[in-house]
């Protein structure tokens, strides 16, 4: 016997959905961390590089035009010598920081009970311990 399907009662998402495209903006490789390190103000490239040590230059150059590219964040040229660049967030980018801070949080919950399961599963898979005391 089949199970019977059930109705979804939630509302689809507005179209276009606003939904993916947030998740389109955050979801790229190192997007997160970038948006992340410019919320305290601007940086310059080789700063964000030391900041996110693992992304190669490439993705790192990648992801700012990106960014850029969706109104996330700005590109300044600074009149110095040698030429710098600053990237800074967009009033747009500040309004993601609420919603990374958000997902910070639940990662920190599921991060907890994931390591909850794990040791309850240790706990229940160890061998009891020698009884002691009087035989």
């Amino acid at each position: 016997m089949s199970l019977k399907l059930r109705k979804n009662r939630s509302a689809p998402p507005p179209e276009p959905c606003a939904l993916t495209e947030c998740m389109t903006i955050i979801a790229g490789a190192w997007a997160p961390n970038v948006i992340w390190h410019l919320r305290a103000g601007p940086r310059r490239f080789n700063e964000l590089r030391l900041d996110i040590p693992p992304v190669s230059a490439k993705v790192l150059s990648q992801r700012l035009r990106e960014l850029e590219g969706r109104g996330v964040l700005t590109r300044t040229m600074q009149p110095t010598s040698p030429p710098s660049v600053e990237y800074a967030l967009t009033p747009l980018g500040l309004e993601l920081i609420p919603a990374l801070d958000a997902i910070v949080e639940v990662g920190h919950k599921l991060k907890a009970a994931l390591q909850a399961d794990a040791d309850n599963a240790t706990r229940s898979t160890a061998s009891p311990a020698p009884a002691t005391g009087p035989v």
